[in-house]
Formats: structure tokens, sequence, C-alpha cells
């Protein structure tokens, strides 16, 4: 008996289940310790991190909550045992492609400094690596109690501004040559749109700050005893600073785009100029080929010559005019 074909037999595959990803349930943190003082940085804080601090240390809930928030203004909160501070500083989005306000909040307390940024600062990591890297200047900062490490660390953050304003300085620069070039008056448009946007989202991130920063020069704690005022005025001058050279920016990039919006202008009256120049010359040739077309008898209307008499004279009128125009500097 010939064998059967055998039936083919399809085997079935368990599919897999999907693999997870692994939630982080540690928080992550940096931290720093020397002569009795500790520096716990959290970069982009989750609710993990606020779990951990609302376990190991006794800040208020609503504190907490301000950590996380996204849209927190510029305070200080003073408690008996700590201070809760929020500020913010200008960071460039790369996401949004503009500049954008950074969030740091500051739990300052005897023998503690935590730092808790909403993205990573790089005024905020660099002054990390430094003290991390440099056991003495580290012992130096450390050795000065909590409210000196706060001031090197505002110091190192309104530093970190005034490179921003140097490139909007720059950008202004460029702007000033480029509206008296050749450049399209579009791209110059939209050049001035944007510095004035940065000078505005600027000035939108300092100008809480100014007050926040004068109560915080004012504060009288344990921490931030008063031989820091001097320390901290530094801060306010910084701010002020910057607010002033950011008005300063605010009136070279409005008079810019009157000067701009001038040149424009400008230009176009030298186009509706030259369209009128040659609006006119027309006229009168157009007025004797108009005569000369008029299906009636005209004198030497059929001469051989008349042809090449009427063109020479308009080509002298216009000639003449052209010189009038150019004697009189209309052209």
């Amino acid at each position: 008996m010939p064998n059967l074909p055998r039936i083919p037999r399809t085997v079935r595959r368990r599919d897999r289940a999907p693999q997870r990803a692994v939630e982080r349930v540690e928080p992550q943190f940096a931290e720093l310790q020397a002569a009795g003082l500790r520096w716990l940085n959290f970069e982009a804080p989750t609710a993990i991190e606020t779990a951990y601090l609302a376990e190991h240390f006794e800040f208020h809930e609503l504190d907490l909550e301000d950590v996380l928030s996204t849209r927190q203004r510029a305070k200080i909160d003073e408690y008996d045992e700590y201070m809760f501070i929020v500020l913010h500083v200008p960071h460039f989005n790369k996401v949004k492609g503009r500049l954008d306000a950074a969030e740091l909040n500051i739990f300052v307390a005897q023998g503690l400094v935590i730092t808790l940024p909403n993205v990573p600062l790089k005024p905020v990591g660099r002054l990390f690596s430094q003290l991390d890297a440099n056991l003495e200047r580290r012992e130096e900062y450390f050795g000065k109690g909590s409210g000196y490490l706060l001031y090197e660390i505002l110091s190192e953050l309104f530093d970190y501004c005034f490179p921003i304003l140097d490139k909007i300085g720059f950008k202004l620069d460029r702007l000033n040559d480029a509206i008296f070039t050749e450049r399209r008056s579009e791209e110059v448009v939209r050049d001035i749109s944007d510095v004035k946007q940065e000078i505005v989202a600027y000035r939108k991130v300092i100008q809480p700050e100014r007050a926040t920063l004068r109560l915080l020069e004012r504060a009288r704690t344990r921490y931030l005893p008063e031989d820091l005022e001097v320390y901290f005025d530094d801060i306010v001058d910084k701010a002020e600073r910057i607010w002033d050279q950011l008005d300063n920016y605010k009136e070279v990039v409005e008079a810019l785009e009157q000067t701009n919006e001038s040149v424009i202008a400008h230009k176009q009256n030298d186009i509706l100029r030259v369209l009128t120049l040659f609006s006119v010359i027309l006229l009168p040739l157009t007025l004797i080929s108009g005569i000369y077309g008029m299906n009636v008898g005209i004198p030497r209307q059929w001469a051989a010559d008349t042809f090449w008499a009427i063109v020479g004279g308009m080509l002298a009128i216009a000639v003449g005019m052209l010189a009038y125009f150019r004697y009189k500097s209309w052209l």
C-alpha cells in the first residue's frame, strides 16, 4: 500500500509576553559631605525622590508638593528648622527651541542643603563636580555653613545668566548690521521677532527673582547669620545688573524694529519713485502714439520718413525727461 502524504503540522509558538520596563524604585541623587554639612542634589526629581525626602526629613508636605509642581512662583518659606526656596533661572529648551524657565527648589537647614532642579542645570552640576573633585575647596565651603554654600550655589546660577545675555547682545549687533545689507526684509523681521521673544522670556524669568532675593538678603536664621548679608547683597546686585541689561536690550530691539520698518518703507518709496518716473516718461510717448494711431487724416501720414521722425521724436522726449530727472536727483 503506498504511503499517504503526511499532513504538515504547524507548531504554534507561544507568544512571549511583552517585557515590561523596569520601574525605578530607588531615588537617584548625589551627595557630598564635609565639615558636618551634607549637600544632596536631586536632578529632575519625581515622586520617588519626594517620598524619600518625606521619609528621611521632616519637611512640610506642601513643600514636597511644590517640588513636583511645574508652575510654581518664586518664593521663600521660612520654618523653625529649615527654609524652602523656589527660584527660576533662564534655560534653553532644546525641545521647544526657545528660552524657557528652569525651576530650582532648595531646602536649607542647619548642616543640610538639598537642591532639586526640575531639569539638569549646568552651573549646579559644575559646582557639585568641582567640590567633589577638590576636597580642600569642599572643606572651605562646607566649613562656613549651609548659608554660605547656598550663596555659592546662587552665585554660580546668576553668573551663568551673563553668557546668555552676551549671546542676546551678539544677536542684536548682527541685526544692526543686517538691517542695512541686502538681506531679505522677511528674514530680518523674523530675526528681530525671535530676539524680542527671548528678551521678553528672560524678563519674565528674572523679574520675580528680584523680590525673592531681597527677602533672602534680609532673612535671619541660625543657618543664615547676619554676616552673610553682604554675600547675598552680591546676588541681589547681579540680579539687578541682569535686569538693567535686559531693559537696555529691550530698548535696543525696539529701536532696531523701528529702524527696520523705516528702511523697508524707504525701499518701498524708492521702488514707487522709479515706477512713477517710468510712468511719467511713457505718458507723452503714449499720447504721441495715440494721436498718430487715429483713423483720420494726419499731415505727412503717408510720408516715407514719418515713422522714423515719430520714433526719433519719442526717443528725444524720453532722453530729455531722463536727463531732467537725473538733474533733479529724482533718479
